[in-house]
């Protein structure tokens, strides 16, 4: 931790920052265009944060769960800390919508969560109270607009006299699956992670920071919010859609704050490089950007090299690009490379993890993640013997120290699994089972790939039973339970890949007429509905005879063995098993 810093809670670290520097500037919200629309001072925030915290302790919110339902901008921040300031648990959440896939998400962490508060700003109460009843009627849920909570209140706030094992907030894994999982993060975890965030990325009063990454994520959250208030310096916050609509939004924010940390997933930098023009290039001076942190989805070798190539001439310097490593279950960072040093690759061969990879593996040109933060230890296991690898070797990545969260809410089962793993045959542990894979090279991680079907596409996570839910429910032809979506690596990024078993007509039998659809109609109407669900495009769509997905002996599909035949081309030996293009009764 820095110097200063004897905090045990979160709250001790804004009370501390507030008596120091009330006046100085820590958060500003950028709105659609770029114009300032939002300022708060870390005494602003504090007397905020205890105003919102009375109004909960004078409900008995101490150890409740409490929903955060706010759109981009500063209102979140003060909400989620009046959490903190009345002991009650924040559980960060995206705005409500009417959106199917939002509301059954929202509907999920509800059931799981059980939360007795939820917040959110007047504007927004009335459109989100409605849309949340559309998904689960909580009549016992109380409601709290905190952008008029008047501030005088704030005299009424007394210190729920926590320490670092109490629970800051459940930070949902998921808002695509329909059974989210809260990791339990502890104040100590959270403070942990961020000395560690601050020593590797060399973060300190005179840093600032521009972020669009939403703060309902782990990545929005701690690197947005708490990284900068724990080393008290400027945080610029931007909305997403502003990156999405318009690239060169982020990076002109970067140029006008002098702003030296930023980043995000590996397809904003793509993004940046394919679409802001020359015009806009021209007016950009990003010399003072150190830190160009690039996670959570796989970071590509050509993204790094064409965005520094496209902006070095513009003061960008690729030595300022940090891939990087984490997940929510470490509160966030677990390993990354260091500012000003090269960016490092290593061609992982086929074969080289363990009898039980797939033999037709192709090598993999991995990009170094730096060596682990301060006090964490990686090492790389083989996840059916439980051993540790020896160097250079293939494995699942496990994971030990002191920000590695308590578990999952409510989930023993779970969290044992997870949390608890030990090598064998030693029994050393507890460790963290990421479900991804890597291989540590001279201290430094690769990552290259997951053993988990979690699929990730523009930094987003999709579960694959929610994909062929969808697939199965959009014509009787599709076969129930036969039905397989997993993500390929292609040239320029991760895309969706999706194989499905459809009914052949019997012999001699008439077919009903709902039964009745030709191969072209049944791929154009799966690709409508899983962008309609999740907003993905289908890469790859195979139609299969019956009994061509591979599944266990229990009729459990076999995602990674369906990913392994696809690359292989097996499937499309037998996808025309029924005719395309013509009027096939399947």
């Amino acid at each position: 931790m820095p110097e200063h810093r004897t905090s045990r809670t979160l709250i001790d670290v804004l009370r501390e920052d507030a008596q120091r520097l009330p006046s100085e500037l820590a958060f500003t919200f950028l709105g659609a265009g770029g114009a300032e629309e939002d300022h708060l001072t870390y005494g602003d925030l504090h007397a905020s944060a205890r105003a919102i915290g009375a109004t909960l302790q004078s409900f008995g919110a101490k150890g409740a769960r409490v929903l955060l339902l706010y759109p981009p901008g500063l209102e979140f921040i003060k909400a989620f800390f009046g959490c903190l300031y009345a002991g009650a648990i924040a559980v960060p959440l995206p705005s409500a919508n009417r959106r199917a896939q939002s509301l059954r998400s929202l509907q999920a962490v509800i059931l799981d969560a059980q939360p007795s508060f939820a917040l959110t700003t007047a504007d927004g109460l009335g459109f989100v109270k409605n849309a949340l009843r559309e998904a689960i009627d909580v009549p016992s849920l109380r409601w709290l607009a905190t952008d008029i909570v008047a501030p005088t209140l704030q005299d009424e706030w007394w210190d729920p006299q926590l320490d670092g094992s109490d629970i800051a907030y459940l930070q949902y894994t998921s808002g695509s699956t329909s059974t989210p999982k809260g990791v339990v993060l502890e104040h100590r975890h959270v403070l942990a992670n961020s000395a560690q965030i601050g020593r590797a990325w060399e973060c300190d009063a005179e840093s600032v920071a521009v972020t669009w990454l939403p703060h309902f994520h782990d990545n929005g959250l701690v690197k947005g919010v708490i990284q900068p208030l724990f080393n008290t310096f400027h945080s610029v916050l931007m909305s997403p859609v502003a990156l999405v609509q318009r690239p060169f939004r982020w990076l002109e924010a970067i140029t006008r704050y002098r702003a030296t940390h930023s980043g995000g997933p590996n397809f904003a930098y793509a993004l940046c490089a394919e679409r802001i023009s020359m015009r806009e290039r021209e007016e950009l001076d990003l010399r003072s950007w150190r830190n160009a942190y690039n996670g959570a989805e796989p970071v590509r070798k050509k993204t790094l090299d064409d965005f520094a190539a496209t902006f070095e001439p513009y003061g960008f310097r690729a030595t300022s690009l940090c891939p990087a490593y984490g997940l929510a279950e470490a509160t966030l960072l677990v390993s990354s490379k260091r500012p000003g040093a090269a960016v490092s690759f290593q061609t992982i061969a086929a074969g080289v993890f363990s009898e039980h990879a797939p033999r037709n593996r192709r090598a993999t040109r991995a990009v170094g993640c730096g060596p682990p933060v301060p006090h964490t230890t990686v090492v790389i296991v083989d996840p059916h013997a439980l051993t540790a690898c020896p160097p250079g070797r293939e494995g699942e990545i496990w994971v030990r120290g002191p920000s590695v969260a308590a578990g999952y809410w409510n989930r023993t089962d779970e969290t044992k699994r997870t949390f608890n793993a030990r090598l064998s045959p030693t029994g050393e542990g507890p460790y963290l089972r990421t479900g991804d894979l890597g291989v540590l090279h001279r201290g430094e991680l690769f990552v290259t790939g997951r053993l988990k079907d979690l699929i990730i596409i523009r930094g987003q996570n999709h579960y694959p039973q929610d994909i062929e839910s969808t697939v199965e429910g959009v014509h009787a032809a599709v076969r129930s339970g036969c039905c397989a979506a997993f993500s390929i690596e292609t040239a320029e990024e991760e895309d969706l890949v999706i194989a499905a078993e459809v009914r052949q007509r019997r012999q001699g039998v008439r077919p009903n007429a709902d039964d009745a659809v030709d191969h072209e109609s049944l791929d154009a109407l799966i690709r409508q509905a899983v962008a309609e669900a999740h907003g993905l495009h289908i890469h790859a769509l195979t139609l299969l005879a019956p009994g061509t997905i591979p599944k266990t002996s229990s009729g459990k599909i076999q995602r990674q063995a369906c990913k392994a035949n696809f690359l292989a081309g097996l499937f499309s030996k037998r996808e025309r098993s029924v005719p395309h293009g013509d009027q096939a009764h399947v």
